[in-house]
């Protein structure tokens, strides 16, 4: 089993699928996963929406039409609800920051379980509140399509570019 450091490392963005579908019981593990993310003030401002039927697929495909999406075999909109999420006292919304980490757990666990996940934030988010009925306080804030990479070898050909560490990591003063 790998370490959390090597899971991080092999996570990337897939965005080349094969059109295998996702076991149920693997669904539910990165579900919950996801259930377990930390949240300013336990708050847990988040849901999330499960697409996997071809009526929902082509939902979801319309927000973002792109040819590499649409091989995704699953979805998951990670929401966000504003009524629910705690507010710092500057009025500082933590919603986004508590769906994030979720969103990252989903892809964590993913790859854990040898899937493939890509954040797509570049979507039209009003027609995806529309194709899904969301209610005014919630926003769909990721779109995460999940799958087996057409490839396994994705996860170590993928490029992954980070500053080094000295250039980010400051001891006590900038």
């Amino acid at each position: 089993m790998m370490n959390f450091l090597e899971l991080t490392k092999k996570r990337c963005s897939i965005r080349k699928y094969a059109s295998r579908p996702v076991e149920t019981e693997k669904l539910d593990y990165i579900l919950e996963a996801a259930r377990m993310a930390p949240s300013a003030v336990n708050y847990q401002p988040w849901c999330f929406l499960v697409v996997k039927s071809d009526k929902g697929r082509e939902k979801i495909q319309s927000c973002y039409p792109r040819e590499w999406f649409k091989q995704a075999p699953c979805y998951i909109v990670v929401c966000g609800d504003h009524a629910q999420s705690w507010k710092r006292a500057d009025g500082k919304d933590h919603m986004d920051i508590d769906v994030a980490i979720a969103a990252e757990h989903i892809c964590l666990a993913a790859a854990e379980q040898g899937l493939g996940s890509c954040w797509v934030c570049n979507f039209d988010v009003a027609l995806c509140r529309q194709q899904f009925g969301l209610p005014p306080t919630v926003e769909p804030v990721v779109l995460i399509p999940v799958g087996y990479p057409e490839d396994e070898a994705l996860f170590e050909a993928t490029p992954k570019h980070r500053k080094e560490f000295v250039d980010i990591v400051k001891i006590e003063t900038f």
